[in-house]
């Protein structure tokens, strides 16, 4: 077998492969003595057709069949012989195939970059700081409190915050619509749930009244037979309810986990909650200030191939989170919307890879534990999560992984210039967040320049 590899690009490779034919041919031939055994021919008994008259019906077929394997195999053999690190499958097209002839094929594919990492000396890295106060702990105690709260009727007019029971119809020049109505329907007024215009026009509303609202629905309304149009809804409010609060009684408290219903327990517990949840917002926005440097750093070639299996598990989180089932073709997503988040996360996955590599960085099996048992503290059962994660490879693989990246994010953390920002709670999640949108905006912005150059 002679090989032969041209370099297209960084990251593309033509590989031309050429098999003697006296392999071929013998192949060929092997194959349909195995198949002249079991074919049934009329006029000939079972296992005694002439090899002629098998070459002659069966040999194009065959010769296809055993073609067809030997380029796949061979396609191997001469990665494998020249070093080659394919970043997904080939392209294998035969360049000659005829009887008697030497068998030639050039397989095309992409190979996982070369990368020369550069470091991110210079960066500047915003690490926020972040301190717990009893304020805010007594604020999210009266969030949850809200979340649990129930509603009593009222005789009095409603106010913002409260919930009306109303029937409602809707009308365009005095025909009522398709989906305008309702009856006996729960709504929050300064909810925003129903059209602009529409919940403010109840505030003063008592039970037994009847009222026409008049709104105009948004430009951009998903009905396109409703957008921008001038309706008119007949309301009868039912009812007045006004949201009260829950008690932090012990029944409220064994709600989260705290048994014997003590209230500086509870307290504490909060707490404890409040610091993972801020912490976890704090390492995520280091991490991707630290992570958006790298690719400025290294502006490394991404395999396609790659880009495509990061689209395709993009667009399976998408049909996840919009609840489309699980026998959604995901494939009637558009590529485009998952492209450039699909190229970023190669891009980082690649440059991280190198940079454990360079670094030797591992993880030990008690790190894996104890990062188990980190995270399982989130659940009621942590002893059950522990158990069952370190009893299934994937998943230890995937929290072994999670660590590397910690320690890369880490190691890449020394070389850049930290400042510290003390921030407040509330502070500190709104951060996160805004990098979050702002991360995503970038690789909008850089999806809709890849597509106007």
């Amino acid at each position: 077998m002679q090989v032969s590899v041209e370099t297209t690009s960084q990251i593309e490779r033509r590989v031309k492969v050429q098999v003697p034919a006296g392999e071929v041919d013998q192949a060929v031939t092997a194959r349909l003595k195995d198949t002249a055994k079991n074919i049934r021919l009329k006029g000939f008994r079972q296992g005694k057709v002439p090899m002629a008259v098998v070459r002659q019906r069966f040999g194009r077929d065959v010769r296809n069949e055993v073609v067809g394997e030997m380029m796949r195999e061979r396609y191997v053999q001469a990665i494998t012989q020249e070093s080659l690190n394919p970043a997904g499958y080939p392209q294998i097209e035969p360049t000659v195939n005829e009887n008697g002839k030497d068998l030639e094929f050039i397989a095309t594919l992409e190979v996982y970059p070369e990368v020369e990492l550069k470091g991110i000396e210079g960066a500047e890295v915003e690490r926020p700081v972040v301190e717990v106060s009893d304020a805010d702990v007594e604020q999210m105690i009266e969030t949850l409190r809200k979340q649990n709260a129930s509603w009593e009727g009222v005789d009095r007019a409603a106010d913002e915050g409260d919930q009306v029971t109303i029937d409602f119809q809707g009308f365009l020049d005095d025909e009522p619509f398709e989906g305008g109505q309702a009856e006996n329907h729960d709504l929050v007024l300064g909810s925003g749930n129903f059209i602009p215009g529409f919940e403010e026009q109840l505030v003063g509303a008592k039970a037994g009244d009847e009222l026409e609202i008049k709104v105009t629905f948004p430009e951009d309304y998903q009905a396109e037979t409703l957008a921008g149009q001038e309706a008119t809804f007949k309301v009868k409010v039912h009812k007045v309810s006004a949201q009260r609060l829950a008690d932090v009684d012990a029944d409220f408290i064994k709600q989260f986990g705290v048994e014997d219903g003590d209230v500086e327990k509870f307290r504490a517990e909060v707490k404890k909650n409040m610091t993972r949840e801020v912490g976890q917002a704090v390492d995520n926005r280091i991490k991707q200030q630290v992570l958006e440097a790298l690719k400025n750093a290294n502006d490394i070639p991404v395999p396609q191939a790659l880009v495509q299996q990061e689209t395709d598990g993009l667009k399976r989180q998408a049909a996840q989170q919009f609840g489309l089932g699980e026998d959604f073709d995901v494939s009637q997503l558009p590529n485009e919307l998952f492209t450039e988040q699909a190229k970023s996360r190669v891009q980082v996955g690649l440059l991280l890879a190198e940079v454990i590599k360079v670094n030797e960085l591992d993880a030990s099996d008690d790190e894996i534990k104890a990062k188990v048992e980190e995270l399982a503290q989130q659940y009621q059962e942590p002893q059950q999560v522990v158990d069952y994660y370190l009893s299934n490879e994937q998943l230890k693989n995937q929290v072994k992984s999670s660590i590397l990246e910690e320690k890369a994010v880490e190691k890449l953390l020394e070389q850049a210039t930290v400042k510290d920002v003390e921030m407040s709670y509330e502070q500190a999640l709104q951060a996160a967040q805004q990098q979050a949108e702002a991360d995503e905006g970038a690789d909008e912005d850089s999806g809709e320049d890849a597509t106007t150059t």
